[in-house]
């Protein structure tokens, strides 16, 4: 178990931010992250060290006959709570990554598999959007381009709430659908896929974007497929010289899409530190869930079947319809407790 001066050190570090918040000093934005960060690990520490007291309280009275019953009870109670305890206290010490309380950046991108993988990303686009209302979360659209079929040839979104990154984080990757398109006639299940990247949204201090580096473009916006006849303007295309990057952002507000463009180019740029990171402590992490590599082939929505498998943790569900719908909290809640299960091997 973890040492308990330890324990202690923490507890004293959160009452201090907590004093100097209240007198109104320091970074309060900085005290009020860490202040966040910490008070549910506190809470678990003053449960624990609660029990640990009652634990020996109860001991204590041991000695007395008219209430050895009683404090034996007692004992019973609480040794057989504390491994429950232990256990969600060493998941609330467990490193945590610096993005999770961030909003995310979304991206969608169909795959192999022509038309068909299109709207499959159109229907990825919508279980994501509903996902998020049901959490209450908002789901800003960058960009969109439609193909004439209803297809989805890109989307990049903006989703913001609480515990954003930490909940879509483990949506990178290859998603791949087995059904009928509407388009075949002869009822043959087809294999198409789409790509998802979600990448933490950065701050302009996490990433510094020489001015030099960019060519800036403004381009005539069409709307979504092509469907609105009134055309602007607005559009703008920031090209990032030094990787290549091209962020696009068609929105009404020519001002308002610079500012949209670079938050997500910032955020691609802070990706690329992420993952380059990672893969210089280690070539695979074990405490992520899978490679993160959004080329790996993560889940396949078999619509035949009403099944959906993700392949990481080898968890299979057969209630495709509700996934589609945006119920994704079963599949997140066993890939998180899968990721924290590794790390606390790793740490252990």
């Amino acid at each position: 178990m973890v040492p308990l001066d330890r324990l202690q050190r923490i507890v004293e570090r959160f009452e201090y931010i907590e004093a100097q918040m209240a007198q109104g000093g320091g970074d309060l934005a900085r005290l009020g992250r860490e202040y966040a960060e910490l008070r549910p690990v506190v809470a678990e520490i003053r449960a624990y060290r609660r029990a640990l007291d009652d634990l020996e309280a109860a001991r204590g009275m041991l000695d007395e006959p008219e209430m050895r019953e009683l404090a034996e009870a007692e004992i019973a109670g609480i040794e057989a709570r504390l491994p429950g305890m232990e256990h969600a206290l060493r998941l609330a010490l467990l490193p945590k990554d610096a993005a999770d309380a961030r909003p995310a950046i979304l991206e969608i991108r169909p795959g192999t598999g022509g038309e068909e993988a299109a709207l499959f990303a159109a229907d990825l686009m919508r279980m994501y959007a509903r996902h998020a209302e049901a959490r209450g979360w908002s789901f800003e659209v960058v960009e969109e381009q439609w193909s004439e079929l209803g297809g989805l040839r890109e989307l990049v979104a903006r989703v913001k709430g609480e515990g954003v990154f930490a909940r879509l984080k483990f949506e990178s990757g290859v998603h791949r659908v087995q059904r009928v398109p509407e388009t075949e006639s002869g009822g043959r299940i087809h294999t198409s896929a789409a790509t998802v990247a979600v990448l933490p949204e950065a701050e302009a201090v996490d990433v510094a974007v020489d001015p030099n580096d960019l060519r800036i473009d403004t381009m005539r916006s069409s709307g979504a497929g092509g469907q609105h006849v009134n055309t602007t303007d607005s559009a703008v295309r920031i090209t990032h010289l030094p990787t290549g990057i091209v962020v696009t952002s068609s929105q009404k507000s020519q001002h308002r899409n610079r500012d949209i463009a670079m938050e997500v180019l910032r955020a691609r740029l802070f990706d690329m530190e992420r993952q380059k990171a990672h893969g210089d402590r280690a070539a695979t992490r074990a405490a992520q869930v899978g490679s993160g590599d959004r080329s790996e082939r993560i889940r396949t929505y078999n619509f035949p079947q009403g099944r959906v498998t993700d392949h990481r943790i080898g968890l299979t569900l057969y209630k495709l319809d509700q996934v589609m719908q945006g119920d994704l909290d079963e599949l997140t809640d066993a890939l998180t407790a899968d990721a924290q299960a590794r790390l606390l091997a790793e740490v252990e």
